[in-house]
């Protein structure tokens, strides 16, 4: 004969140690502490990956007057989540000051996913704005346009219209349906 338990319901608390310890182990990963050298490495290398897969995006990326490429952002979380990446400001193909991105987000979520992303400042009020704050937040300091692609693989020209426009992908290629609204930008001091 078996007793069964009843199924008891994780407490905030577990929760709480869960992500914890989730993140801690993320933060102990040799990409959280990156040298300048190793960030401009993983920045070309994703450069490089994203204008192979979105010619549009590459033809955006060249009238940009800034980008920020955070080449690996590590995105994990049960009940609640985070994400933690960091990279650098491109401005004139020259990798010029470094920055993080973190968010924290409450739902259902389990797992664990590593993506890029791309933000594109198209005008140079844009960049200024951004270089200037102690401390951006996107959609609060700056609206962020998510490309979107139609049938021939074109961005959607409202979107092209946008000072400032942001690239997601993962291994697969180009991630749709996401947003970077809530990410905290902080400069870090390399």
């Amino acid at each position: 004969m078996t007793i069964q338990q009843p199924f008891l319901a994780p407490s905030l608390g577990q929760y709480l140690l869960a992500l914890t310890l989730l993140l801690a182990t993320l933060c102990a990963s040799p990409v959280q502490a990156a040298s300048k050298v190793e960030i401009d490495a993983y920045v070309s290398e994703a450069l490089n990956k994203f204008y192979r897969s979105s010619p549009a995006g590459k033809s955006l990326a060249a009238k940009a007057k800034g980008m920020l490429v955070f080449p690996k952002v590590y995105k994990a979380g049960i009940g609640i989540g985070g994400e933690y990446g960091e990279g650098a400001l491109r401005i004139g193909g020259a990798n010029v000051a470094y920055y993080s991105t973190a968010s924290a987000s409450i739902g259902f979520q389990v797992g664990a996913q590593r993506k890029a992303q791309i933000i594109l400042f198209m005008s140079h009020a844009a960049l200024k704005k951004f270089r200037a704050s102690e401390g951006w937040e996107a959609g609060v300091d700056g609206s962020v346009a998510i490309a979107t692609f139609g049938a021939g693989g074109d961005i959607d020209t409202k979107t092209a219209q946008q000072p400032i426009i942001g690239f997601i992908f993962a291994n697969e290629g180009l991630m749709f349906n996401l947003n970077l609204e809530g990410s905290k930008i902080t400069r870090l001091h390399r």
